[in-house]
Parts: structure tokens; sequence; C-alpha cells
């Protein structure tokens, strides 16, 4: 008697179907303010919006507290009368309110109590980082840059350097500083408002 021989198909392969590009759902600013006005973001809660999206702050360490009260330390007295010093609160642009460590602002504090400063009114932004410094020579230089602030420095902990940024492109395809300087523990650097030298710090009096 014969034995049939069994034949195994082939398998089938499913068609190759393309992953969806999933686009987030982006704020303006606006409705960021609304939803802060509603409750439905409290006000204090640790958030920024950052080109639309809603992004959780990260912890601050102690080495970053440090360095935010040597910053604020440093720049206050060389202010000039028309400005002022502003911590870690939020500055205004088209499609985001970051809330940088420390900027130098013009006017009095009373000036905005209806509304947070706004690109035009800052002439320094600063941010001490650590953990965030992906995000703060990435998408805050970004921010920083599209909107025109003339300079931003990144107090890079992990390094034990100041980045100062200077010559933004502003509103751009890739907005970015044309300028960066980097400086040592040892190096002085200038503070300028508004075309101005107001006086010189040396980078290691704001590490921690």
């Amino acid at each position: 008697m014969a034995v049939g021989t069994s034949q195994t198909s082939p398998p089938v392969s499913d068609p190759v179907v393309p992953a969806p590009v999933l686009e987030p759902y982006r704020l303006s600013v606006d409705q960021y303010h609304q939803m802060i006005a509603q409750g439905i973001l409290p006000e204090n809660e640790p958030i920024e919006l950052l080109e639309g999206c809603l992004v959780k702050q990260m912890t601050k360490k102690p080495p970053h507290v440090v360095s935010t009260g040597l910053v604020q330390d440093a720049l206050t007295p060389l202010l000039p009368a028309g400005w002022h010093l502003s911590v870690q609160d939020p500055v205004t642009t088209e499609e985001s309110e970051p809330e940088p460590d420390i900027k130098i602002v013009r006017g009095h504090r009373r000036d905005y109590a209806a509304h947070h400063p706004r690109p035009e009114d800052v002439a320094l932004v600063v941010e001490v980082a650590d953990t965030s410094l992906a995000a703060d020579q990435g998408i805050k230089k970004r921010i920083y840059a599209r909107a025109g602030m003339p300079y931003y420095w990144i107090l890079n902990l992990l390094a034990r350097r100041l980045e100062v940024y200077s010559d933004p492109t502003g509103p751009n395809p890739a907005p970015d500083y044309r300028q960066r300087r980097d400086f040592e523990a040892d190096d002085m650097v200038a503070v300028i408002v508004s075309g101005h030298e107001l006086g010189r710090v040396r980078v290691g009096d704001l590490l921690p």
C-alpha cells in the first residue's frame, strides 16, 4: 500500500502595515492658561508648557538648589535700576511657557501682576543643569533662541563649566544660537544687559 507524502503549506506572512505616526495634541499658551484658571492644572504643579506639550519638571537635587542660589547672589548686586531678578518663574513665548531657574527681567515686579514676562522683557536666562542637561541643551535652547532671548547661560554642573549662548536666530526652522563660549571654573564671564556690561562674575563662584 502506498503511503502518501504530507506536504506543509508555507506560512502566510501578514501584510506589512506601517506603524501609525502618533502626533501629540499640542496646547496653545491660552489653552494652558485656561486649564490653570479652571483648576484642571493646579497653579503650583511642577509642569512647564514646552513647544505645546506639558512636561513635568525634574526633581531638583541639592547641588542644583545651591547653584541657583549662588547665581542669584552673584547677579543681584550687578543689576541696574529698572531691572530685577526672577527665580524659577514663567516667561511666556509664542508656544511655550518655560520656567527658567534665573532670568534678568526689565522693570519692576509689579509690572507683571497681570501677565508673565515676555521674551522682549528678558535680558538673560539661566538654567542650572545636571539631570536636565539634555533638555537644557536641546528643547530649552531651541525655545529661547526662537523667542530671541539675547543671552542664555547653562551652568553645567556635570562638566563644571558655564556655557554662554548668544546671537539667537529667532523664528527659524531650526532655531539656535549662533555663538557659544564655554567658561571654566577660574574664568570670569561678563554679565550683559541691553548691550551694556554690568560686571563680571567668576564661574567657580556659581558652582556648588
